[in-house]
């Protein structure tokens, strides 16, 4: 039976693990692994580890050890424009998961620098135009549309990758900086469940005997 000092050690112990447990489990889930999941969830941790601290009687030096790991793990990605971009560019997070808005401004600023549209085709009014005119206005079309699309898809209030569809420039980079996983245990996973097939007593499986076995077991859930 525990006396009511342990008690309150364990139970304030539990609160603080418990949003770490949380942003582990949102790292290494196996859906929603777009690298924008990576400084939206380290951020609130953190948040949620400052809160945690203001009425903390006994686990101040464990909230002030896993802050100092926080930072010096993931302190300089935390100001990324690239990953901060990748998190505004899932509908999920866009805007709304900080107040900093000098981080979302760095964000904000990689997205329109870096955006990708292709060229607009412009219907030639003027014959006498020259090419050097059709050119230029050509870069001003492509400006102009590529903001309208960010506006839009920034003003939309659906949280699906559905709509990133009809932002087409916005969607490619998306594609492009959301690409990368945030943690390796998705990898990992396949490694460990591949290392159970090809055991030492199973040394002489051939590649595509290996690799069906192992989709199969992988997708074992798909299956009726």
């Amino acid at each position: 039976m525990l006396n009511p000092a342990e008690l309150a050690f364990l139970t304030e112990y539990v609160s603080t693990m418990k949003p770490v447990v949380k942003a582990l489990n949102i790292m290494q889930a196996e859906a929603d692994v777009h690298m924008g999941w990576l400084v939206p969830t380290i951020s609130l941790l953190s948040v949620k580890l400052d809160r945690l601290r203001i009425s903390a009687k006994f686990c101040q030096p464990l909230i002030d050890a896993l802050q100092g790991g926080i930072q010096q793990r993931f302190g300089p990605r935390l100001a990324d424009p690239e990953l901060i971009a990748a998190a505004i560019l899932l509908p999920k997070f866009r805007t709304s998961w900080t107040s900093n808005d000098d981080m979302l401004k760095m964000g904000l600023d990689y997205i329109k620098t870096n955006l990708d549209q292709e060229p607009v085709q412009l219907v030639r009014n003027n014959s006498s135009s020259s090419d050097e005119e059709d050119y230029f206005r050509v870069i001003k079309s492509n400006i102009q549309e590529t903001t309208r699309q960010l506006d839009a898809y920034l003003a939309s209030t659906s949280d699906t990758m559905d709509i990133l569809k009809s932002v087409p420039a916005v969607f490619n980079l998306s594609l492009k900086v959301n690409t990368p996983l945030p943690a390796s245990a998705a990898c990992e996973r396949l490694f460990s469940i591949a290392g159970q097939i090809f055991s030492p007593k199973r040394a002489r499986l051939d590649s595509k005997n290996f690799e069906n076995q192992l989709l199969l077991k992988l997708n074992k859930k798909f299956l009726p």
